[in-house]
């Protein structure tokens, strides 16, 4: 027959190397029990959760918009709103500056954001700084007695590493949840622009966004962001931020607001089996640069079409052009980047400056008459989504009209605009021009004719 107790003593001693760290646990027939207890002990009030509440205007008949309907009817001039709630979890990653990181579409177009401890206190937080590409983002609550999480190099996980999810699902209040790490370097997934993502099966579920994902020492190395869930519910899929990625990332939220991408200048492509054969490749890891823009840091660097970008600051390029794309989306301007690539049978190093990315810009005159001489440009100045307003000559119509440099369109002809192409769609440019404009702290409608 074989002997339990001795089965269970060797689980214990196996798993003893994992939680070394971890106190004492309860004890059954004289044999200790493994348990996460002590290390969850220290690490679950770094993590937070979030609440936040967006007022929305409704969904009104187009004559509510007639200010004389209005008045005929003797319809109030304030606009319907419906208040929305949604629920999140957080990190507490600096606790003497209160910064608190989390996804932002935890946060997004959020009015009030509530911080809730695991102590119970409910503090007020405000916005830092955002990144709905890579979905990060970065709050701010009184550094008044709380906890953080150490961080750990995410660089040094590996496939199998037991991993843990703290967060507050469905809005239950902070749960725990545990796995392995399934895969590393998950990218072209769809879910974000900048994809890097660690895959576990540790159960991430709706709430759980934002939490942490930490090991067994109880250190942070990611930030739960997403789940595959065909059905609906958890399969035992979900995706994380490194640790590496979301810590470089909040330290551009904390300094700047936002994360300043640079260019490099290249547009590359995936290597299929035929451009393999082609290039005479001894492997599939890398790809293809297509293009090269004039000008760009890429060229600088002596740069060809043809070159096959292997590694990028030492890191062996194995998903291809989501890889490469991630790995410059985190540099900032004026970073050094360390690009290997294969050139014929010879492996070169360069070596580029990152440059400022050239934003698309519009000649005013292009979408209206009265906007001649007016520069026009998408931009989030301020956490404000709009067409912003470059310059302006001041013998032009639109500066007569009262348009100013630095004036950012938020409306035209009543429809939100945040992109060139949503301006171009809702105007005519042989009909008068309604724009709604904010001006710093105010906002105005100018009628341009």
């Amino acid at each position: 027959m074989i002997n339990k107790t001795k089965i269970l003593l060797i689980f214990v001693l196996g798993f003893a190397g994992l939680q070394a760290r971890a106190a004492l646990p309860l004890q059954v027939e004289g044999e200790n029990l493994p348990s996460l207890a002590p290390m969850l002990e220290r690490s679950m009030p770094a993590v937070v959760n979030i609440s936040t509440s967006t007022n929305v205007k409704m969904q009104e008949n187009p004559l509510m918009n007639d200010p004389v309907f209005r008045h005929f009817f003797g319809i109030p001039n304030n606009p319907r709103q419906q208040q929305r709630n949604s629920l999140g979890s957080g990190v507490i990653i600096d606790k003497d500056e209160g910064y608190v990181l989390t996804n932002n579409h935890v946060i997004d177009k959020a009015d009030t954001i509530t911080v809730t401890l695991r102590d119970g206190r409910q503090l007020n937080a405000k916005l830092l700084g955002a990144d709905p590409e890579a979905d990060v983002a970065v709050i701010q609550i009184p550094a008044d007695n709380l906890t953080a999480l150490k961080i750990a190099d995410s660089n040094q996980l590996k496939v199998g590493d037991f991993v843990v999810a703290i967060g507050n699902p469905f809005g239950l209040g902070q749960t725990v949840t545990s796995g392995i790490v399934s895969a590393l370097g998950r990218s072209g997934l769809g879910i974000e622009g900048y994809e890097d993502f660690i895959q576990t099966d540790a159960s991430i579920n709706p709430g759980n966004s934002g939490g942490a994902l930490v090991n067994l020492r109880g250190e942070f190395v990611g930030m739960n962001t997403a789940i595959l869930a065909p059905s609906g519910g958890n399969v035992g899929i979900g995706f994380a931020i490194p640790s590496n990625m979301a810590i470089k990332l909040m330290e551009s939220l904390v300094q700047h607001g936002e994360v300043r991408r640079g260019l490099l200048g290249v547009t590359t492509q995936d290597l299929t089996p035929e451009l393999v054969k082609a290039f005479n490749l001894k492997s599939q890891h890398g790809a293809a640069v297509s293009r090269i823009e004039a000008g760009s840091p890429a060229e600088k660097a002596g740069m060809e079409p043809g070159d096959i970008i292997v590694a990028v600051n030492g890191q062996e390029i194995k998903n291809g052009s989501s890889q490469i794309r991630t790995a410059i989306g985190l540099l900032q301007i004026g970073d050094t980047v360390e690009l290997e690539v294969m050139r014929g049978e010879e492996r070169k190093t360069l070596h580029a400056t990152i440059g400022k990315p050239k934003r698309p810009q519009l000649a005013g005159d292009s979408l209206h008459p009265t906007l001649k001489g007016a520069t026009l440009s998408p931009t989030t100045k301020d956490q404000i989504e709009g067409i912003l307003l470059e310059k302006i000559e001041t013998n032009s119509h639109a500066w007569k009209t009262g348009l100013r440099p630095g004036d950012i369109i938020i409306t035209a002809n009543r429809y939100r605009v945040r992109s060139l192409d949503e301006l171009k769609q809702v105007v005519n440019p042989r009909a008068p021009l309604l724009v709604n404009l904010q001006r710093g702290g105010e906002a105005f409608f100018a009628v341009l004719q």
